[in-house]
């Protein structure tokens, strides 16, 4: 039996928190230490740019403490993850550097994107109700410190995932600001909030009831998890009853609440703050039932490093549901957006993906790039929303613009790269230098994925459908591309080295086009 010990930090906008876990193939993740301390680390980078040295010398102090903690339960392997507030901080690589030179703790930055990825996927990979759930038209809401992520999922499809500021930690600062007698709270809250529900309503819900509500924060959760309101089962509840215990609150004093929950008094301002933008949010949306699973970004990160070390058998997942497909049906509804027309790419999908799985052991590329691929092919035509002369570049800047779960930044840049260049001349050495987050792994990924989107562009000229039937033969310095199809490919052949040149010069292959006329 394979068996590790691992912990799991998070460094949060307003809690450092660490998990220890045991993880084995036989009983899968299982919880066995959970460390929390309060240090609001967003205050500092949301409103003044950088983190306080002194705030900076209590985190030192606290990782400390963790990476003894972690040698008493000797720990085989840890990930740390910063969240908003190390995002945002404008000295964040000296702030690592010196993290990591006092402590020993390196700390990995998450993109708005991966880190809600990791939330979501720490909520299905625990609850066994997670897949019948979403089968229903359902708002999953993920409250941190900087902000909300809201994501729409119906018959058990991924619908869209916006970002939508503020969060709660960033709202009552925003609000200290703001001269106001208690009474006014929950105005001002719908205020901030409902303006950007109300557009994510009118563009991706309609006249679609949501039913359901899953909710990821760090104050409502606990409570629903406490059984402090009465729930249908465990972290169940409706939204009747839980607007009846937003109301109550609104009666008690801080210290009441305090006591009555359980909860230190420095944290009721960001519950109720907390339960006045979901109250906003239901309201919004029409759901019935609330859905709390009680898990953390820790869980996440556990998850994601049992999954990469092989750590899960089949029988320990419990995971029927498909992430790689969350992340292409972003793709597909960004299409959507910008009225993409799914047939004109779904062909080039198949031939991109055909060519790459025919080159695997020439191209040296990674399961992880086959999606970068698929997803060049599903929006390799989503700027002609914006320009039809300059679709390379119209393309690039949505895909830098918009944020696609489970994509880190550096992902999306070289998505958007490949995209540009599916039309465009490739710039070579140019993309190294106009971005200082690409390296030269990136680059020659860049050209390697670009020059199979270039190839199964010109087998795609008229998207018409002609290579429904592709079989690729990789011979010793040749690519045999034989199309099955009664069609008339004249267009094709005479344009199909403008578009093979580059497949050429980065593997040194020489495409050659054939048709076979079909038989039905």
């Amino acid at each position: 039996m394979s068996y590790k010990t691992f912990a799991a930090i998070d460094v949060g906008s307003y809690e450092l928190a660490m998990k220890i876990y045991e993880i084995s193939t036989k009983k899968g993740i299982k919880e066995i230490d959970h460390i929390r301390h309060r240090i609001e680390l967003g205050t500092d980078s949301y409103f003044m740019g950088k983190i306080d040295s002194a705030r900076v010398d209590e985190l030192c102090r606290m990782l400390n403490e963790f990476t003894a903690i972690m040698k008493s339960y000797r720990v085989d392997g840890y990930r740390a993850y910063g969240t908003s507030a190390i995002r945002e901080s404008q000295n964040r690589l000296i702030l690592l550097d010196q993290i990591e030179t006092r402590t020993g703790v390196k700390i990995e930055v998450l993109s708005n994107s991966e880190q809600r990825f990791l939330d979501y996927k720490s909520v299905a990979s625990r609850v066994k109700d997670f897949q019948s759930i979403i089968e229903k038209s359902t708002a999953f809401i993920d409250i941190g410190g900087g902000s909300v992520q809201i994501s729409l999922f119906d018959e058990d499809s991924l619908v869209t995932s916006q970002n939508i500021r503020p969060g709660v930690l960033r709202m009552r600062e925003e609000l200290a600001r703001v001269p106001y007698r208690s009474y006014q709270l929950e105005d001002m809250v719908e205020e901030m909030v409902c303006d950007s529900l109300e557009s994510f309503r009118e563009m991706y819900v309609g006249d679609k009831k949501i039913q359901n509500i899953i909710l990821v924060d760090d104050y409502v959760s606990l409570i629903v998890q406490r059984n402090y309101l009465e729930t249908i089962k465990k972290g169940q509840v409706s939204t009747e009853n839980f607007l009846g215990f937003v109301d109550s609150l609104k009666k008690k004093k801080t210290r009441e609440i305090a006591m009555s929950l359980g909860l230190a008094q420095e944290n009721i301002s960001l519950l109720y703050l907390s339960a006045l933008m979901l109250k906003c949010m239901i309201k919004v949306l029409g759901a019935e039932m609330l859905w709390v699973p009680g898990v953390s970004l820790c869980d996440g990160i556990a998850y994601e490093y049992a999954e990469q070390n092989k750590l899960l058998s089949s029988d320990t997942e419990g995971m029927p549901h498909d992430f790689e497909q969350d992340i292409l049906d972003c793709a597909r509804d960004i299409n959507r957006r910008y009225h993409s027309i799914e047939y004109r790419t779904r062909e080039r999908e198949m031939i991109a993906l055909t060519i790459f799985d025919s080159m695997e052991k020439k191209h040296g590329l990674s399961k992880r790039d086959r999606l970068l691929l698929q997803l060049a092919a599903i929006l390799s035509e989503c700027g002609r929303y914006i320009s039809f002369a300059n679709i390379g570049d119209s393309s690039y800047n949505i895909i830098i613009a918009t944020e696609i779960i489970g994509l880190s930044h550096v992902e999306r840049e070289i998505l958007a790269n490949i995209v540009k260049y599916a039309t465009e001349k490739f710039d070579y050495y140019k993309i190294l230098d106009s971005t200082a987050s690409l390296d030269r792994e990136s680059y020659l990924k860049i050209a390697k994925l670009t020059a199979i989107i270039r190839l199964s562009e010109g087998l795609d000229l008229s998207h018409r459908g002609k290579c429904n039937k592709l079989k690729v033969v990789n011979e010793e310095d040749e690519l045999l591309l034989t199309v099955e199809t009664n069609a008339d490919m004249t267009l094709e052949f005479g344009l199909f080295d403008r578009y093979a040149t580059f497949f050429e010069e980065v593997y040194n292959i020489k495409p050659v086009i054939r048709q076979k006329k079909s038989n039905i």
